[in-house]
C-alpha cells in the first residue's frame, strides 16, 4: 500500500487510537508491536484499508461482463457448465453480490457459477458472509428491481437471498504476498486495487494473476488502472468503455478449455501489513487495498 508524500498523518491518524487502546506510547511502537501480536495486525488492517465500493460500480464493467465476457465463455465451457470468478479486494460484497445477481439473470439452465472473494480485512469477508446491508448502502447504486428479487428485509438491514449468498465462497487473503492454492478462474476482478501499490509490486501481482486464469479468461482493473509498461503477457480489447485484459495468445472467440472439474475452495491464508507512510516503513508484505 502506498501513501503519497504529505499524507503520512493519515496513517497515524488511523494507527494512534489503536496504538493507545494496545497500551503503546506512539504509533512507531505499535507497528513494531503487528510483527508479534495477529490480533492488533487484524485490527490494523482494518484501520488503514479503504472500503469505498457500492452496487455495480461504474456500470460499464458489468455491461462488459454481459455482453463481452459471458457470451464467448458459455460457449467455451459448454462441456463443464460452469464458471469460476474472482472477485479481488472484495471490500464488504457488493461486487461480489453484483455478479451473482447478473448470473443468475444471464446463466442458461443447468448452469452454475462460483464467485471466490477475497480480501485482506477480516471483518470485511464476514460481512460478505452475513450478506446484509444498510439503507444507505442499499442506495448506492442497487436498482429497486434487485432490491425487490434478491433482497429482504432484516431489521433495519437488506439480507442478500440465500441463492446468492450460495454462490460466494470467502478467503483471506493478501495480493502482495504469494497466493495460497486457488481455482484457475474464467474471469478477475481486479478493479480500484492496483492504483494503491508501487510499480514492482503491481508487477509482481499481475504476474501471479496470470498463474491463476485461464488461457482464454477476462481480467478487469478499475478505469484508471492498465497492464501497459507492466506486464507483456497480457493484451486489451475494448468491449464499449472498458478495455479486457486477456493472457497474450487468448482466442477473441474464446474457445480454449480450462481444467473441468471446479477446485474446491481454499484454505485461509496469512495475512502480514505494512503502513508505508515514514511512521510505519518496518514491517513486513505490504497491505493489499480493498477497491471493488
Amino acid at each position: 500500500m502506498l501513501c503519497e508524500p504529505g499524507k503520512e498523518y493519515l496513517v497515524e491518524a488511523r494507527l494512534l487510537p489503536l496504538a493507545r487502546s494496545a497500551g503503546q506510547p506512539d504509533v512507531d511502537s505499535y507497528v513494531a508491536l503487528l510483527g508479534r501480536d495477529p490480533s492488533e495486525r487484524a485490527k490494523a488492517i482494518d484501520a488503514l484499508t479503504i472500503n469505498e465500493t457500492s452496487w455495480f460500480r461504474d456500470l460499464a464493467p458489468y455491461q462488459a461482463f454481459t455482453e463481452a465476457m459471458l457470451p464467448p465463455l458459455l460457449e467455451a465451457r459448454a462441456h463443464v457448465k460452469h464458471l469460476e470468478i474472482w472477485s479481488a479486494a472484495c471490500s464488504s460484497g457488493q461486487e461480489a453480490y453484483s455478479l451473482t445477481m447478473l448470473l443468475r439473470e444471464n446463466l442458461p439452465p443447468g448452469w452454475t457459477a462460483r464467485i471466490h472473494a477475497t480480501d485482506v480485512s477480516t471483518s470485511m469477508l464476514e460481512r460478505v458472509r452475513a450478506g446484509r446491508y444498510s439503507q444507505v448502502e442499499m442506495n448506492r447504486g442497487m436498482p429497486a428491481q434487485r432490491l425487490v428479487t434478491w433482497f429482504t428485509r432484516a431489521g433495519n438491514e437488506w439480507e442478500v437471498s440465500p441463492e446468492l449468498r450460495s454462490m460466494v465462497t470467502t478467503q483471506h487473503l493478501n495480493l502482495a504476498a504469494p497466493f495460497p492454492p486457488m481455482p484457475v478462474f474464467d474471469i478477475v476482478f481486479l478493479r480500484n486495487v492496483l492504483i494503491y501499490f508501487d510499480v514492482d509490486t503491481k508487477r509482481d501481482i499481475l504476474r501471479r494473476v496470470s498463474s491463476r486464469i485461464s488461457p482464454d479468461g477476462y481480467l478487469l482493473l478499475g478505469s484508471s488502472e492498465t497492464t501497459l509498461d507492466l506486464d507483456d503477457a497480457w493484451t486489451r480489447e475494448a468491449a464499449g468503455r472498458v478495455w479486457m485484459h486477456r493472457p497474450r495468445g487468448a482466442s477473441p472467440a474464446g474457445t480454449a478449455a480450462r481444467p473441468a472439474s471446479p477446485a474446491s475452495p481454499a484454505s485461509s491464508a496469512s495475512t502480514t501489513v505494512r503502513a508505508t507512510a515514514g511512521v510505519a516503513q518496518s514491517t513486513a508484505p505490504a497491505l493489499s487495498q480493498t477497491g471493488a
